[in-house]
């Protein structure tokens, strides 16, 4: 026999006995017991009914399959018994939620990738089994524009889904959220850092100016002053301010 242990907690057997009185059946022992523990009924008939009750809950995660070995016993001198094997299939109930393998996962892309790079590939697993254990993921962030940014597939891959600005943001934290088909699920996240790319020009703005120099005008006298500055990070931010050649003007930086 093979009763589902998460359908029925209780599964009845009877056995007889022809002897009567001691000589009949007395008893009733069940091993292993770990799970199940056994009840019996008296019947008009002279017979024993007995009641197999589970009273520790089974783990298909941890054993599929129980076998257990029903004796019955009498009282007659020599003492003789029967058995009977029972096989018992614990059925899957949606009774684990999703793990993801990282809490945390970080990953790095430039400003200027295209639409459809693979940023980074987040995993969680299901310990049940079919369709209890299939996980599917989303990004869970409110901010609508995460979701424009970035997609998730179901295999887990996030893809660039739209244009990134290191000038305007160098870090995004997307929360990804895995729910299995019973709706259990677990949550991640994931760090993108942006990688600077050379994609701005420098920018001078001119703050004063002289319209009109005297020649007497002594050397070092100030005809302009600008400011010149470029978006980008580090190296590529760095400017270099240069004049015409072979005329009677220089050029100086006021940066330390």
């Amino acid at each position: 026999t093979s009763p589902s242990s998460h359908q029925n907690s209780q599964s009845d057997r009877r056995v007889r006995d022809p002897d009567i009185g001691r000589n009949g059946l007395q008893s009733y022992t069940l091993k292993p017991s770990d799970n199940f523990i056994l009840k019996l009924h008296d019947q008009s008939d002279g017979g024993k009914k007995v009641e197999m009750i589970l009273q520790k809950p089974l783990d298909r995660e941890k054993e599929e399959t129980v076998s257990l070995l029903l004796t019955a016993v009498d009282g007659g001198e020599p003492q003789r018994s029967g058995t009977m094997l029972i096989h018992i299939t614990v059925l899957d109930a949606n009774d684990n939620a999703p793990v993801f393998t990282q809490s945390i996962y970080k990953a790095s892309i430039k400003e200027n990738a295209v639409n459809g790079t693979l940023i980074t590939q987040v995993s969680a697993t299901d310990a049940d089994k079919g369709s209890n254990g299939e996980v599917s993921y989303v990004i869970g962030n409110r901010r609508r524009s995460y979701s424009n940014l970035f997609k998730i597939t179901q295999e887990g891959k996030i893809l660039l889904n739209g244009p990134v600005d290191y000038e305007k943001l160098q870090i995004y934290e997307i929360d990804i959220e895995a729910t299995d088909q019973g709706g259990l699920s677990d949550s991640s996240k994931v760090v993108i850092e942006l990688n600077d790319v050379n994609d701005n020009s420098p920018i001078i703005r001119l703050i004063s100016k002289t319209d009109t120099i005297l020649e007497s005008s002594p050397s070092d006298t100030v005809v302009a002053v600008m400011n010149v500055n470029d978006p980008d990070s580090q190296e590529n931010g760095k400017v270099n301010c240069v004049i015409n050649k072979n005329i009677p003007f220089a050029i100086s930086s006021s940066a330390n």
